[in-house]
């Protein structure tokens, strides 16, 4: 087989990661549309993330947020968001790189767009070679994230992680050659 050069895989994620940024522009200049709200999961040690110390030692690896009801002063620019959240009634600024972003779903929408783990290469690694895996994260809801999970969950401040019903999901490991 020959060897992609070109890195479709990349420019396909940047392409869709773009979507993402789009959607979030909009929001944060107009508000949330109808009943439209957001899982967004990104990689907390992915370089340039932003999180306070309480919250990288809940979820060391990944996070899963809720831009539903009760989010604040979201920002957007070409390579990051940034959103005010309330976690247990904990104000926090959360600053997340687009790159960081692992999964982004709109339950309303039946919508969602999955990509590959956000940590660059490490030091040595062959092209190709998988990151070790991260544990999956629970969605971790605003305040009154309005979430139709377990009153026990939402009263904990995390929600079991699932994929909304009927929602597509597109990963890009579909689009990949296998093998060498």
């Amino acid at each position: 087989m020959a060897e992609d050069l070109i890195r479709y895989d990349v420019l396909a994620q940047d392409a869709l990661k773009g979507v993402v940024r789009k959607v979030l522009v909009e929001v944060a200049q107009t508000g949330l549309p109808g009943e439209h709200h957001f899982f967004i999961t990104f990689d907390t040690r992915f370089p340039g993330v932003r999180i306070s110390s309480r919250l990288r030692a809940q979820y060391p690896s990944e996070m899963t947020v809720v831009l539903q009801h009760q989010f604040w002063d979201l920002s957007v620019t070409e390579t990051a968001f940034e959103v005010g959240l309330s976690f247990n009634g904990v104000p926090e600024r959360l600053l997340v790189p687009f790159r960081a972003v692992k999964a982004f779903v709109d339950p309303h929408a039946s919508f969602g767009l999955k990509f590959d783990a956000g940590l660059p290469p490490r030091e040595g690694a062959q092209p190709g070679e998988a990151e070790e895996p991260a544990p999956p994260a629970a969605p971790v809801p605003a305040e009154g994230g309005g979430t139709d999970e377990p009153a026990e969950a939402a009263q904990a401040g995390v929600t079991p992680k699932s994929e909304p019903a009927g929602a597509d999901v597109v990963s890009l490991d579909q689009f990949r050659k296998k093998g060498g």
